[in-house]
Parts: C-alpha cells; structure tokens; sequence
C-alpha cells in the first residue's frame, strides 16, 4: 500500500463564489462535482497536479477560524507569470518576493484561505519582484553607459 497525493478539503460558504474564484480567477478546472437536487455542493477542482476539494458548509457547521492556520503551498514552473495572469483576470495577488530560494505569491481565496504559488528561482531572498525589476533595468542602464 502507497500513499498517493493529498489532496486539502476546504469547506466553504458559498461553493459558486469559490468556484468562481478557483475556476475562473485561477485557472481549475472541475474534475469530480457532487450535485444532490441539482446544486453543486461539493467537487474538486484541478489544475496540472495540485488539486483541491470544495464543499459549502451548512450553517453552524464551519468553525469562526475560517482560514486560519493553513497556508496552500501549490509548486510550480513561475510563480511571476501566474502573479500578472491573477491580476489580469481580476483576482488580488500579493507582490512575488523571495523566500526559500522561491518566488512566492499569495492569493486569499472568498473563505479566507491563503494560498501561495510557488517556483524555484536564484533571486536574492527577500527581494520583491519590483525590487529585482529595479536592480536588472539598473544593469541594463550600466552597460550602455
């Protein structure tokens, strides 16, 4: 017997509205759904090989630390393109910055949950991508003075 992959289960308040935001705003796609009397309540969304499940939670039965604690650590080839990709489909992303020899950029999904998208890099840590932008057109202005 072999583990396979993980594969976190958020429950949320509206499934349509994180849908929404993980379909449309991120790019998933739905692979499995569950829809008793027609509604969407649970599926599960994914993209390449990260994959999430969503459930809408009925009332009373989602804790007041919603999004609390956890942080989604989803890798992957540029975690830069996927930042202006975020931003040109309307969704607030957080400026990449480096930590761990990675690019990072953070999203915050409708139910609080924070998600990272993340790609290996030889940037300096810490450094923002405005910070790095700045430095390399500095570089460029240097060589042909």
């Amino acid at each position: 017997m072999s583990l396979q992959r993980v594969v976190p289960f958020l429950a949320v308040a509206d499934v349509a509205r994180s849908v929404a935001f993980y379909v449309e705003g991120l790019g998933f796609e739905i692979k499995l759904q569950w829809r008793p009397s027609g509604e969407l309540r649970w599926c599960q969304i994914e993209q390449g090989g990260a994959a999430l499940m969503l459930q809408q939670h009925g009332p009373g039965q989602h804790g007041d630390g919603k999004g609390q604690g956890v942080v989604l650590c989803i890798f992957c080839d540029d975690a830069v393109a996927l930042y202006h990709r975020f931003l040109a489909n309307g969704i607030a992303a957080e400026e990449p910055y480096v930590g761990n020899a990675l690019w990072v950029t953070r999203v915050v999904d409708p139910d609080g949950y924070k998600v990272d998208f993340e790609s290996p890099t030889d940037v300096p840590e810490e450094m923002t991508l405005s910070q790095w932008e700045a430095r390399e057109r500095g570089k460029g202005i240097a060589a042909h003075e």
